[in-house]
């Protein structure tokens, strides 16, 4: 049994279909806030019928939730209907984020600071703080793992998104800790860093420097985007129990990103 964040569309659908695929059965989270964005934000969140239709591909096996990972009661609730549906949580994907950025880091306005901490590190940090204390409790803490959705940005600079770089920065540092904090659990804490990637996040990036995915994609050592399905797949396997061996690692995604 997994719980998937960020699972309308990207990255986090993928990986709903894909855990589905091997068997899961998966509490889909999404906040399908639609048009209504954060500061900063300059594209539409996804909204409700994203989220039914990644659920629609597995009828029976997917629980949806509409909960904002900003609010750790609602995440909180979330972890109780998957009990209560499931009877167990074994697996973990922390993959809601946005990105915010187009400016040098000294006209950053705090807002758009603000928004990057509240969702892509607050986010992840309440998911982990709600989550890992349930798959310590359940029945198997061994198999169990949770897995953060970080970026290639979480371990180099790029231009005109430092508060994004930094937020990422911070998903790995979670995650490092997290693993520092489950030794001889067996529980494993993992960090996933995708290079550019056909969502439409990416796009909203492209936007911000005035090019196109395709380009940024091009930029890759593999000179393509990535599918959100080829993500999905390295996500997968850290939930797995080959995952055991990467607790407290980053696993760098990002088809030779330079």
């Amino acid at each position: 049994m997994a719980l998937v964040t960020g699972a309308a569309r990207g990255i986090g659908a993928a990986t709903v279909l894909e855990l589905c695929r091997q068997g899961y059965a998966v509490t889909a989270l999404d906040v399908c806030s639609g048009g209504n964005v954060l500061p900063g934000v300059g594209y539409p969140m996804a909204n409700r019928a994203n989220l039914d239709a990644v659920a629609a591909a597995f009828p029976g096996r997917v629980l949806t939730v509409e909960s904002d990972v900003r609010d750790r009661e609602a995440l909180e609730s979330a972890v109780n209907a998957t009990l209560v549906r499931f009877g167990r949580l074994d697996a973990v994907v922390a993959a809601a984020g946005v990105v915010v950025g187009g400016l040098p880091q000294w006209e950053t306005p705090d807002d758009h600071l603000q928004t990057l901490l509240d969702v892509n590190v607050g986010g992840v940090w309440t998911t982990a703080a709600v989550t890992v204390p349930v798959m310590l409790a359940g029945p198997d803490p061994s198999g169990c793992r949770f897995v953060a959705v970080a970026s290639a940005a979480g371990e180099r600079g790029l231009f005109k998104l430092a508060a994004y770089v930094a937020s990422k920065h911070a998903v790995i540092g979670i995650v490092r800790g997290l693993a520092a904090d489950l030794v001889g659990t067996g529980l494993a804490a993992i960090a996933v860093a995708p290079g550019s990637t056909d969502t439409p996040m990416l796009a909203a990036t492209a936007d911000l420097y005035d090019t196109t995915p395709r380009e940024l994609g091009g930029q890759q050592g593999i000179r393509r985007l990535i599918a959100p399905e080829e993500i999905a797949a390295t996500i997968a396997l850290c939930c797995s129990p080959a995952g055991a061996a990467l607790n407290g690692s980053v696993i760098r995604a990002d088809g030779g990103f330079g």
